[in-house]
């Protein structure tokens, strides 16, 4: 295959989708987010843990009905710079670097910290170990990191199943009442922790050329992801509830660990931490397939340096985009820890790529009938903007509630977009000087 090749082997099905969907949400926020959102609404919890949903159903339905039209890898920077303007495509995909990059350091971190539990690691050696391992399975071929993605979803799904199924018989159904004993203002308190767990449901839509019959593939896949993962989470909370009681759970520094000391024996910190360890790779491992994607997406745009779409002429792979990931991941390495997690923790640069890929659905659905018309997950105009407009909303109202939590990964991320801004309006130049020495 040449080496200016930009045509991406189509080595991925529906089973793949689902696992990069489920790799991508169920990661380690299961073992972090139910102690506080316990501790925030009590019992009633599960039903915010329902409600939570609701934000990443909409933007997973705007998700399988653009994929179903047009799938392409580096989707969510392609979409926007098609259907809403090229600057606004560019600058979402920017802003995510830096939160990618934060998350691949962050993930790496707490799965170290997981593995300290049973052998003490030196911990940079081991994280940059970590990203090495996921860079390789990347650089080597989709198929392989495909295949990886699936195994460890597997492997995760079979340790969580253990839990629950173990654990039915400690549940005590008065740990469940009174089932809204905090009041709903709780149960809407606790949401902007809750929603974190199902971000990243869609990522297979970041590999979009790469999925065979991708147009109806995709819609099928996000909905088996959605609904999988819906289930892993109230399952495993369920069972958490049930054996802690809400005081106890939402008190607890390992929820997980704490309630299965009950119920697991001598098997109980060897399963949890085989099931963080597995649900963290999934998770660094489908971060790493969308980030290599997108820069991609935008090398063979000509918005970021040409060299980024060029693929391997053996792996098939673009090899540069994913040195360019790894690279970025080694960058944060060096930075605070504290830093880093304040990119991961606010979830801005996802927001903001819902925010956009919603907008490039109304827009498509408006402008372009006849692309409308090709649509496999078929909605009607008037569906397409209903749910398009609400995921906006959605999205900005995420947003302005994570403000209240910490201001700071707004200003870091708006100098981040500062920078990207003067890059975008530089290459213009540069671009309308060559067109018209031309």
């Amino acid at each position: 295959m040449a080496e200016n090749s930009t045509t991406l082997e189509k080595g991925m099905g529906i089973v793949d989708v689902v696992a990069i969907g489920v790799g991508s949400a169920v990661g380690v926020s299961i073992f972090s987010i139910m102690a506080p959102a316990a501790k925030v609404a009590g019992s009633g919890m599960l039903i915010a843990l329902l409600v939570a949903a609701i934000p990443m159903v909409v933007f997973a339905i705007v998700y399988a009905y653009m994929g179903s039209i047009i799938p392409r890898s580096g989707a969510s920077y392609d979409w926007p710079a098609k259907f809403v303007h090229p600057y606004v495509g560019f600058m979402v995909a920017w802003l995510r670097v830096l939160g990618n990059t934060g998350a691949i350091v962050v993930l790496a971190l707490v799965m170290v910290k997981y593995i300290g539990k049973a052998f003490e690691l030196p911990e940079k050696p081991t994280m940059l170990g970590i990203i090495t391992i996921f860079y390789l399975a990347n650089l080597l071929g989709v198929q392989l990191a495909a295949r990886v993605e699936r195994v460890l979803v597997l492997l995760k799904l079979l340790a969580f199943g253990l839990f629950v199924v173990a654990g039915i018989s400690a549940v005590q159904s008065i740990n469940f009442h009174p089932v809204l004993g905090f009041g709903w203002g709780a149960v809407i308190a606790s949401l902007p922790l809750l929603i974190t767990l199902y971000m990243g449901i869609e990522s297979a839509t970041e590999v979009g050329e790469e999925i065979k019959n991708g147009k109806a593939n995709i819609a099928k896949g996000i909905t088996w992801a959605v609904t999988l993962s819906g289930l892993v989470y109230l399952a495993v909370a369920t069972v958490a509830l049930g054996v802690l009681g809400a005081p106890t759970l939402g008190s607890s520094d390992a929820p997980l660990i704490d309630a299965g000391s009950h119920f697991l024996g001598a098997f109980n910190k060897p399963l949890i931490i085989f099931a963080a360890v597995a649900s963290i790779s999934t998770s660094i491992n489908a971060i790493f397939m969308t980030f290599t994607r997108f820069l991609f997406a935008m090398g063979r745009d000509g918005v970021l340096p040409s060299s980024l779409a060029k693929l391997h002429p053996k792996w098939n792979t673009p090899h540069v985009a994913t040195t360019v990931v790894y690279v970025c991941a080694l960058a944060g390495l060096l930075l605070g820890t504290n830093l880093v997690f304040l990119f991961l923790a606010v979830n801005i640069p996802t927001m903001l790529k819902y925010f956009s890929n919603c907008w490039s659905a109304v827009r498509l659905a408006r402008n372009h009938p006849e692309l409308h018309a090709q649509a496999k997950f078929a909605l009607s105009h008037r569906a397409v903007k209903v749910w398009g407009y609400l995921g906006m909303l959605l999205a900005i109202g995420v947003i302005a509630v994570g403000l209240d939590t910490d201001w700071r990964p707004y200003v870091i991320l708006a100098a981040w977009g500062v920078l990207g801004t003067a890059y975008w309006l530089s290459a213009r130049r540069r671009s309308a000087a060559v067109l018209g020495a031309n």
